[in-house]
């Protein structure tokens, strides 16, 4: 193989479309735009969704549901994740280090789901009402702290 004979294989270098240059090209006259129109002419453009001036689907259609922007901060914790962990103290760093939590998460809720049989202080953390009490009936406490959302 020498520098003076390499050329790119079969098929891969494609000749531009060249509108309008006579009818022997196949593009000629109205060079693929069609017979008059918006869209023929010069310039003629409209965003997309325009309907010519028609009220647009997308507006038409009722709006619907909604996506918080701070769901991604909250999160719950079920009681068998405590059991699981180990632990017998309990903070967001400590969730967050052993992977219970996402790391982008601000606020942690302990929720009544599966049992607790062992004692674990929540420091920081929210409960609700009958998570608290299963951690305190198996010897637990629950400090809610500054960092912990009511």
């Amino acid at each position: 193989m020498e520098l003076n004979t390499i050329k790119p294989s079969a098929g891969a270098k494609k000749a531009r479309r060249r509108v309008g240059r006579g009818i022997g090209s196949g593009l000629g006259k109205t060079a693929g735009r069609g017979h008059k129109g918006q869209k023929s002419r010069a310039g003629g453009f409209h965003k997309v969704g325009f309907e010519g001036g028609q009220m647009p689907l997308q507006r038409r259609l009722p709006k619907r549901g909604f996506k918080s922007t701070t769901a991604a901060l909250h999160t719950e914790v079920p009681l068998r994740e405590l059991e699981r962990l180990g632990l017998d103290e309990i903070d967001l760093a400590t969730l967050k280090q052993v992977g219970a939590v996402g790391q982008r998460v601000r606020y942690a809720k302990v929720i009544k789901a599966g049992e607790i049989t062992r004692r674990v202080v929540l420091r920081g953390i929210a409960a609700t009402a009958g998570a608290k009490a299963a951690i305190e009936a198996a010897g637990g406490s629950v400090e809610a702290g500054p960092g912990a959302a009511a």
